[in-house]
């Protein structure tokens, strides 16, 4: 639908309510900081554009023409709103308000962000953090997530990546009962010949290859074994049921070797890299809710 007016019109529309609601030109300049010349010629510029005359003005007095005050009740609801929507939206830029939409692999979730929820909720009781908890790697502007927190390796290079803890390294790990049954690889080669516990990414159509670290490269291996599992908390059970030898990331089963319910293997191959990133889109300016979860993750990393 055409309108006769721009987006540029605006101040000359408001400046035409407050006129009319206070018939002064001084009072309504002195509530809109501007001069009452301005103010007059800002009138005098909508009244143009109109092509109406919309004031009766005499050195003592205003007054809203018939066309005026049939204007000025139309339109004045519809300013006021205006000027609540954008109060509301400017409310944002100066508290945390609305919500976060976060995308993070599962072990990111139990290390950074379930221990600040107490604290952050309290501190931030306008947020709503909506967690997406899933070890897929997912486009998050596509995805409509304002932030994620993955490995290294599996970061968009545009992305900006502040990182939260220390390399991560990963180890095949075994049962003592599986080892007794089937005894130890020597080399990550050896694996070809055992019962392995594989873990497949979730989205992807093959499990995940095995990578180890050798005279300054890596080399994936391709496992086999009786079971595959998208989740890596059930691989590791499986793990410790003896159902083959697993792949873990370190401090994940750390208490299960401290224990002896696992039994560390192939370490001399096993190298560190790249660990957890909190990830965004760069932006030139942050909504105060996201920055108030990057500085709370961040503090707990």
């Amino acid at each position: 639908m055409d309108s006769p007016l721009s987006g540029s019109d605006y101040n000359q529309l408001r400046a035409f309510v407050v006129v009319g609601e206070l018939l002064s030109f001084s009072r309504a300049a002195e509530i809109l900081g501007v001069s009452p010349s301005a103010l007059s010629q800002m009138v005098r510029g909508f009244e143009e554009r109109v092509g109406v005359r919309l004031f009766n003005r005499t050195t003592r007095s205003v007054a809203l023409t018939e066309a005026g005050q049939n204007l000025f009740h139309r339109v004045r609801p519809a300013v006021s709103e205006l000027g609540d929507a954008v109060g509301q939206v400017r409310r944002y830029r100066e508290r945390p308000a609305g919500t976060v939409r976060i995308h993070a692999f599962r072990s990111a979730v139990e290390t950074y962000i379930e221990p600040i929820l107490p604290a952050f909720a309290q501190a931030c009781p306008d947020v709503v953090l909506d967690i997406a908890v899933d070890d897929e790697v997912v486009d998050i502007v596509g995805g409509g997530f304002d932030a994620a927190i993955r490995i290294g390796e599996v970061i968009e290079r545009d992305l900006i990546a502040l990182r939260l803890g220390p390399d991560l390294r990963q180890v095949a790990v075994a049962a003592p009962a599986y080892l007794a049954a089937h005894g130890r690889p020597e080399h990550p080669r050896d694996l070809v010949h055992h019962r392995c516990v594989r873990w497949r990414w979730p989205g992807h159509a093959v499990p995940y290859a095995w990578e180890f670290f050798e005279d300054g490269r890596w080399f994936s291996v391709v496992v086999d074994g009786p079971l595959i599992v998208d989740d890596k908390e059930t691989a590791r059970r499986a793990t410790l049921q003896g159902i083959g030898i697993g792949f873990a990331v370190e401090q994940t089963v750390a208490d299960d070797i401290a224990a002896g319910r696992l039994v560390k293997l192939l370490e001399p191959w096993s190298a560190p890299f790249p660990g957890l990133f909190l990830c965004y889109p760069q932006q030139r300016q942050m909504a105060p809710a996201l920055r108030a979860f990057i500085d709370a993750v961040r503090v707990k990393g």
